[in-house]
């Protein structure tokens, strides 16, 4: 192409992609858009004119050793490979290659490798964790995976809601029906219970007061309250870290609003000495973010009493653009991503807006990940309250499921897989769409063992697995890819090779969703190949290079499940 085209080959790589495969016909393995090289191809270039274009180039290319086939498609050239050279490239690279398969693409070799600050997850501490704070968790999870695989550095931060009116009646609430034994044994669980309680009687004007001084007392640093505070931070924390182990997840650094008091009161001086701080009547701070400065867009940063807000994150810019400062002073990241629910958009924004006018220009490189909200995840006992509670119930029902199964091989540990299989379950249900897309959550939908579930990922994994357990596998270079020519065959090799494009895609946008379609894709095929291409009884070679295409499949397969935050099983 690079001849016929005289461009250079780098100027190509772009434009050139693996097809998807179809279920309904054979295809070829390479396409190139033809739009993307012709230099004057404004929108304006017609349907049929790219045809003739594309069937005049593919007039010019000859076959060769590599090709063995050309034809012209609308507005593409397709090539086809040589059987025997695909099968053999692409079994020796993804042998070569392992964990890093895809990754190693000329796709990413222009990409800078960055440092990455990613917040994610950031429960309120004594409050519920709802499945908001879930979403966050998996999806942050994902991208901070994402960006280590391609070699970033991340850090992962956690930033709590531990500071707040919420802890004047928290610390008059233990006080009253807190238990030192329950704050050790289940912090998160008491916590919350005491929290529920004294809420009751939050309207009474004793309680009110008492509330006010122990917070007032806070802000002080009276040493007392203070440790008190600290005890329900720190054992919050430890049993964090214990669930989020769970989940497969782990953090750099547990932030949190108490962190930026001092510095919010920096930040607004800051914005007094810049002249952006304007006081309401009613004495309330605010940053005017309108174009014509006529204040139709404002953003409230602090409350008449001269503090800066934190009644909630929605209403509290200036502890966050303390927090930013001070991440990019530690940390100077070339790019930092919020992970919260859509419903936080718009403090985001002003959060961003504010930071430029202060003169800071990485603010631009500060980016907002949204998601859609979840409805109806109920456990058996009812509404979700903890994380740990949905942890369990996924397990309990998979557990079930599992000892309802015929097929169910007496496995080392059934709780351990059941919850692996589980957390698969709950994580593509919520990976499967856009993430700003809200969806209604179904416990039956979410563990079903056919279609297009984590579930039959996980199950898809461990036979795969088992086979190699039973048959050994055997390295490329000593297979005859000349047995690995049936049509059955063939689609899986294709969908190897387009492993890269995929993770490509899954960078420019942080979706997971490509990477799930293609995993879910990529397991029907090995499927459909596991049923009609049997290992057991065929003659060696055909045995050793079948035995080698499985490995292929469940070695990116594996891959592809780790990067999304699934622990792949070997047994089910």
């Amino acid at each position: 192409l690079s001849k016929v085209l005289d461009l250079p080959p780098e100027n190509l790589i772009k434009s050139i992609s693996a097809v998807p495969v179809s279920k309904k016909r054979h295809v070829a393995d390479f396409q190139l858009s033809i739009a993307s090289v012709i230099e004057n191809s404004s929108g304006d270039c017609l349907a049929q004119d790219l045809h003739l274009q594309a069937q005049k180039l593919a007039e010019r290319l000859k076959c060769d050793s590599v090709v063995s086939e050309i034809s012209a498609g609308p507005g593409t050239v397709n090539f086809t490979i040589n059987r025997e050279l695909l099968a053999k490239t692409v079994l020796q690279q993804v042998w070569k290659d392992g964990s890093e398969y895809g990754v190693k693409s000329e796709l990413f070799s222009t990409v800078p490798r960055q440092k990455a600050v990613i917040e994610f997850s950031s429960p309120n501490i004594a409050k519920k964790f709802h499945i908001g704070h879930l979403r966050s968790t998996i999806v942050g999870n994902f991208i901070a995976n994402l960006k280590v695989a391609l070699g970033h550095e991340v850090v992962r931060i956690n930033y709590l809601g531990d500071w707040g009116m919420q802890f004047g009646l928290l610390g008059v609430g233990f006080q009253s029906f807190g238990n030192k034994e329950k704050l050790k044994s289940s912090p998160l669980q008491h916590l919350f219970e005491v929290y529920v309680q004294i809420n009751k009687a939050a309207e009474d004007e004793n309680i009110k007061r008492l509330a006010k001084d122990f917070f007032r007392k806070l802000e002080e640093h009276d040493e007392q309250t203070l440790s008190i505070w600290k005890q329900f931070r720190d054992l919050s924390i430890e049993e964090y870290i214990r669930i989020y182990k769970r989940l497969g997840v782990h953090f750099d650094e547990y932030s949190g609003e108490s962190f930026y008091q001092e510095k919010a009161q920096e930040v607004l001086k800051m914005l007094e000495d810049k002249g952006l701080l304007q006081k309401t009547i009613k004495g309330t701070g605010i940053v005017d973010l309108s174009e014509k400065k006529d204040l139709s867009t404002v953003s409230t940063v602090m409350r008449s009493d001269g503090t800066s807000l934190y009644i909630t994150r929605q209403v509290s810019p200036s502890v966050d653009l303390a927090a930013a400062i001070d991440r990019m002073n530690k940390h100077s990241w070339d790019t930092m991503i919020y992970v919260t629910d859509k419903s936080q958009s718009n403090h985001f924004q002003h959060l961003f807006q504010i930071l430029k006018l202060m003169g800071y220009d990485w603010a631009e490189r500060c980016q907002h990940v949204s998601f859609g909200l979840v409805q109806g995840m109920k456990t058996r006992r009812g509404e979700v309250i903890f994380l740990e509670d949905v942890l369990n119930e996924v397990r309990s029902r998979m557990l079930q499921n599992m000892t309802s199964t015929k097929t169910t091989k007496e496995i080392q540990d059934p709780v351990e897989t059941a919850e692996k299989v589980g957390l698969a379950a709950l994580i593509i249900q919520d990976f499967r769409g856009l993430l700003s897309s809200d969806y209604q959550f179904s416990w039956d939908r979410a563990l079903q063992s056919r279609g297009d579930t984590g579930v039959f990922l996980q199950y898809t994994h461990a036979r795969l697995h088992s086979l190699e357990q039973m048959h050994g596998n055997a390295e490329p270079t000593d297979v005859n890819v000349a047995c690995l020519q049936d049509p059955d065959a063939i689609p899986v090799l294709q969908h190897l090779l387009r492993y890269d494009e995929v993770l490509y895609r899954s960078s420019q946008d942080l979706q997971p969703k490509h990477i799930v379609s293609y995993l879910l894709t990529l397991s029907h095929l090995a499927a459909v190949a596991h049923k009609t291409l049997p290992v057991k009884g065929s003659a060696p070679d055909v045995a050793q290079a079948r035995l080698c295409l499985f490995h292929a499949a469940r070695s990116v397969l594996a891959n592809g499940m780790k990067l999304l935050g699934i622990t792949p099983v070997t047994q089910m």
